[in-house]
C-alpha cells in the first residue's frame, strides 16, 4: 500500500473534496476509484474520515491509501538544472519551456522532480507525497523561470505559508496583444474553476476567489505590448485568465486567445522573472531573478524591427 497526503494550498480553498481529489493526484488515479475511496470511508482530513462535501481549507492534510500498482514509480533523471539559488533547505531553479513541474498522467519521466531526486539525491520534503517531493508551487509546462522547491518538511511548511500570506514576491514578464495605453494597473477579479472545462479557470464573480495582479508597461510595440507582471494573489492561470479578461490575453496562449501570432513560442509567453522570499532558517530575504530565456528575447527583437 502507498499512501498519499497532500497539503493543501489556496488553489483549492473552499473547493469540494471529492472534485478536488482528480486534480490533486493529476488524474493519475480515476474518478470513480477516488469517489468509491471517500464513500468507504479511507479518506482523511487532517486525521479524520471526511466526506464529498467536506469544504477544503488551505492547510488541510488530505491522505489516503492506494494500492502500489497505481502509483508508478518515480526515477532520478540527470537532467542539466539552471540552479539559481541552493542551500540545506531550499533550491531555486531556472524551469526551461517544455518542461512538467512534477510527475503526472501521461508524464512520469523527464519533469523537474525527476532531475531534482537525483540532483538533491534523495533530500526533498515528503509532505506532498511521492509525485510531488519538494514541491509547494509549480508555474505551467510552456511558462518559464523560478520555481522554489523545498529540500525538508520544515521549510515546506514556512514556504508554503508564506505564499499563504502573500508575502513571496512573484515578478513575472510577459508580451500580451494590443497596445496598452496606461503605464501601469491592476486587475481585481476572482479567478475559479471554468463550469463547463474543469481544468479551464475564468473570472468568476458567484464561485472564484480573490485574484489581484498588478502590471506595469515595459515596452510597446506596433500591436503588442512587453509587461511586468507583480502577483499578489497565486491562483491557477491567474496573469493568463486576468490579462485576457482586459482584452490582452499573452501571446502565444492557446487557452485562453484565439488570436494568431507570427511568432514560434512554443505556448504562452510568460517567465516567472523575480521571485523573492524569507528564508525559513535565517530569516533573511533572498531574492532571485531568472534571465529572460533567448526564445522570449528573440521575440522581442523581431518586435523592435517591425
Amino acid at each position: 500500500m502507498q499512501n498519499f497526503h497532500f497539503l493543501i494550498s489556496e488553489e483549492y480553498e473552499n473547493e469540494r473534496l471529492d472534485k478536488s481529489l482528480s486534480e490533486l493526484t493529476d488524474d493519475t488515479v480515476s474518478r470513480s476509484f477516488l469517489q468509491k475511496l471517500i464513500k468507504d470511508n479511507q479518506v482523511y482530513v487532517n486525521e479524520k474520515i471526511q466526506k464529498a462535501s467536506y469544504r477544503l481549507k488551505t492547510g488541510d492534510n488530505v491522505s489516503f491509501f492506494l494500492p502500489e500498482q497505481i502509483e508508478p514509480d518515480i526515477e532520478p533523471e540527470n537532467i542539466p538544472l539552471d540552479i539559481l539559488y541552493e542551500d540545506e533547505d531550499v533550491i531555486v531553479v531556472n524551469k526551461p519551456k517544455d518542461m512538467v513541474v512534477h510527475p503526472s498522467a501521461g508524464h512520469y519521466t523527464h519533469t523537474l522532480v525527476n532531475g531534482l531526486m537525483y540532483h538533491c539525491k534523495g533530500s526533498l520534503s515528503g509532505i506532498n507525497g511521492v509525485l510531488r517531493p519538494g514541491i509547494v508551487h509549480r508555474i505551467d509546462k510552456d511558462t518559464t523561470g523560478s520555481v522554489i522547491v523545498c529540500k525538508n518538511d520544515m521549510s515546506h511548511q514556512n514556504i508554503a505559508e508564506q505564499l499563504k500570506e502573500h508575502s513571496v514576491t512573484r515578478k513575472y514578464r510577459a508580451i500580451c496583444f494590443g497596445v496598452i495605453k496606461e503605464e501601469e494597473g491592476t486587475v481585481n477579479a476572482p479567478i475559479g474553476r471554468d463550469e463547463k472545462e474543469r481544468k479551464k479557470m475564468s473570472v468568476n464573480y458567484k464561485n472564484g476567489k480573490n485574484a489581484i495582479t498588478h502590471y506595469r508597461v515595459i515596452e510597446r510595440f506596433r500591436e503588442y505590448t512587453y509587461i511586468e507582471c507583480r502577483l499578489e494573489t497565486g491562483r491557477t492561470h491567474q496573469i493568463r485568465v486576468h490579462m485576457a479578461s482586459i482584452g490582452h490575453p499573452l501571446m502565444g496562449d492557446v487557452v485562453y486567445s484565439s488570436q494568431k501570432w507570427p511568432y514560434n513560442t512554443n505556448g504562452q509567453v510568460l517567465h516567472a522573472y523575480i521571485l523573492g522570499f524569507t528564508h525559513p532558517s535565517s530569516g533573511k530575504y533572498i531574492e532571485t531573478q531568472a534571465p529572460i530565456p533567448d526564445y522570449f528575447e528573440a521575440v522581442l527583437d523581431k518586435l523592435r524591427k517591425i
